[in-house]
Parts: structure tokens; sequence; C-alpha cells
């Protein structure tokens, strides 16, 4: 069997912002995302994939999903950090 392609990022979270804010990915990929929070707690949702998770102050959390669906889709932190909480986002790319 063909071993689908792990495409793995290192992301951080801090106040407000994702880095790196971006992540382009091809259809069919596995997805690997190891995010850690540099200062408060954040959240990581991804709603087209059904992942939200929680990032607690300097502890990894790795997501995994298949990019299953071509498109650009919208990652948000989804716990309330401050004054700038609501433009805390980035874009998945699946080509």
């Amino acid at each position: 069997p063909i071993q689908e392609a792990v495409k793995e990022f290192t992301m951080t979270a801090k106040r407000f912002e994702f880095t790196p804010s971006t992540i382009t990915v091809n259809k069919g990929d596995k997805v690997k995302i190891t995010i850690t929070s540099m200062d408060t707690t954040h959240g990581f949702s991804l709603p087209d994939f059904n992942i939200n998770e929680r990032l607690e102050p300097n502890k990894p959390v790795t997501v995994e999903f298949v990019a299953g669906k071509a498109g650009t889709f919208t990652f948000r932190c989804n716990i309330i950090c401050g004054s700038g909480h609501s433009s805390m986002s980035g874009t998945l790319i699946v080509k």
C-alpha cells in the first residue's frame, strides 16, 4: 500500500496570532500540526475538519486530520483571549 504523505507543521499561538498563519497542503494529505501557546490559554478551531482544541500555555497540542476536501478554510482561536481575540485566525489552503 502507498503510504500517504504526512505534512507536519509546528505552530505557535500567542496574543493575537498564529504563526505560521497560513498552511498549504494537498488534498488527501494527512496533516499533523503541533501547536504551542506562548502566553495564555488559546483555542484552535478548524470546524470544517471537526477540530476543536484547547491550548494551555507551554503545553504542545497535536492535531491530526486528513485534508479530504479542497478549498480555503479558516482556523481561529475559540477561547476569548483578550481584546484582539476576534482577529486571531489563520488559513488552511488545500489544493
